[in-house]
């Protein structure tokens, strides 16, 4: 959606969740509930590439910005995401400047990336090829995540990479990689979080993260954080049946 990226640069606060139940039916749900963004998951839900398309086609419905976030680093699935019309990608286990500025390549357009032209549906199924080339690269979106002990180690320098718009922290997967898992572990994880989103910052980017739920979030705005992608798809819906569950028995 036109207006998406720059709202995330201006630093306004994007609340969306993770899309993960593989039917445009659960995504036209999600995006009518009136999130700021979805973000769907082909890193670690089950469908394929020919999914995305139908998934993005959804949320548009709603004139909810969908980005994907895509399953690992290969430019051919980074392309896949955008030519379906995706408003950005989000890349995960970023580790290195390399893999950063890699990223950057897959994403934007020459001179700034290496992207390939492709008639897909972004580009009108080629119709509207020029007009897309014109504006892709000021619209998509590039979130990369951080989410190992490497990547917080080389956090400054993937922060500071030109092209790269979130800094995205994967709690999970970064608690595991450092050694932080558990109520023993908060402190530690806490204090990584802190580092990243700081030297995000810092390098003049955006600060994302993923949480569980909203109890924390205003914790983390505080600290300058402005993305925030929330629980999924399929853990509202677990967490709404459990809830009706409990009150029907109480009753």
């Amino acid at each position: 959606m036109d207006g998406f990226r720059q709202k995330c640069l201006g630093g306004e606060r994007l609340v969306g969740v993770f899309a993960s139940i593989p039917h445009p039916v659960a995504v036209e749900v999600a995006a009518a509930a009136g999130p700021d963004f979805l973000c769907i998951d082909w890193e670690h839900s089950q469908f394929g590439r020919e999914r995305i398309e139908d998934l993005v086609r959804a949320s548009d419905i709603h004139r909810v910005p969908a980005i994907v976030r895509v399953p690992g680093h290969a430019p051919e699935q980074i392309a896949a995401a955008l030519d379906a019309g995706a408003a950005g990608v989000l890349v995960p286990r970023v580790a290195t400047a390399a893999q950063a500025r890699a990223a950057v390549m897959a994403v934007r357009y020459p001179p700034v990336g290496e992207r390939g032209v492709g008639p897909g549906r972004a580009a009108g199924y080629g119709y509207r090829i020029p007009d897309y080339l014109e504006t892709a690269n000021d619209k998509i979106v590039l979130a990369v995540q951080v989410e190992t002990a490497e990547g917080l180690a080389n956090v400054r320098e993937i922060a500071a990479i030109d092209g790269v718009d979130i800094v995205f922290v994967g709690p999970g997967d970064l608690s595991v990689s450092i050694g932080a898992m558990g109520p023993d572990g908060r402190d530690r994880l806490n204090a990584a979080i802190a580092e990243i989103a700081g030297a995000t910052q810092a390098a003049g980017r955006i600060a994302g993260i993923f949480r569980p739920s909203a109890d924390d979030v205003a914790q983390w705005a505080a600290a300058g954080v402005s993305f925030f992608i929330l629980a999924s798809d399929a853990m509202f819906l677990g967490a709404s049946i459990a809830t009706a569950m409990s009150a029907a028995r109480r009753a």
